[in-house]
């Protein structure tokens, strides 16, 4: 790993995985921890129900990105085309807010009858992976939609590696499965799984078991009593997670070598 304050390229890592399954404590958790490794970090707040900021202990309202239409038209069409050489550099600058060396930029989305179509907000996603460029330094982490339907709009792209997590249980590993035949499609080669909540030896040979051809177990985080309590107040307790933080010096190595 690079010393403290030397030019290093940061990485692009986007979170994914069924509902429930723990895919916005381990993105807040990875943002904790690539910024106390020195990185200069933007996590990135990509689900229709956005709680990434409550999770990391930031108590004040932030209105999605994906709500301002004003934002969203001038820089996508109306049918969800992004307009000739977009530019996203400035959106973290004018929106993110930065709370304990980290900033976070809440983007949202749009779900549910009668309030309106997604595609713009997504575009506007897309264009912000693809085209936002990394200082030396810099981490972005996305935490996506959960599911499968990011991929099928392709709103993954532009990132160095998608994690997958998936818990002890046969249907996270069945959308895990799905999840990595749409990365394939869309071109996303590097995709891992993290297993969540694990209780055990048996819990991490049951996802070995189970776990689909082509993806790689890289990390297997154990279940958290602190974590649990703490979900109940929405937000992440304070203190040390060893296994995340060797889970971001894996992706160091797995990307940035």
């Amino acid at each position: 790993m690079p010393e403290a304050g030397e030019a290093r390229r940061g990485l692009k890592l986007a979170v994914a995985g069924k509902g429930g399954v723990g895919k916005t404590t381990l993105v807040a958790l990875l943002a904790r921890a690539a910024a106390a490794r020195g990185y200069r970090v933007l996590a990135v707040d990509a689900d229709p129900n956005p709680t990434l900021a409550l999770t990391m202990g930031y108590t004040s309202p932030l209105p999605p990105l994906a709500a301002d239409e004003e934002l969203i038209s001038q820089r996508v069409w109306g049918e969800g085309l992004i307009k000739l050489n977009p530019t996203v550099d400035d959106i973290p600058d004018r929106f993110a807010v930065e709370h304990r060396g980290v900033r976070i930029l809440v983007l949202g989305g749009i779900r549910g009858g009668g309030t309106g179509c997604a595609c713009p907000a997504n575009s506007f996603l897309r264009a912000l992976l693809r085209h936002l460029v990394l200082r030396p330094g810099e981490t972005v982490i996305v935490d996506l939609e959960a599911g499968i339907e990011h991929l099928g709009r392709a709103t993954a792209q532009g990132v160095d590696a998608l994690l997958v997590v998936v818990e002890p249980d046969k249907r996270s590993l069945e959308t895990a499965a799905r999840i990595r035949g749409l990365a394939g499609e869309i071109g996303l080669a590097r995709v891992y799984v993290v297993g969540n909540k694990l209780r055990g030896e048996g819990d991490v040979e049951f996802v070995r078991a189970y776990l689909p051809s082509g993806l790689s177990f890289i990390a297997a985080l154990p279940f958290s009593e602190e974590v649990h309590r703490a979900a109940r107040a929405g937000r992440l307790p304070d203190i040390e997670f060893p296994e995340v933080n060797r889970l971001f010096s894996r992706l160091e190595e797995l990307v940035l070598h």
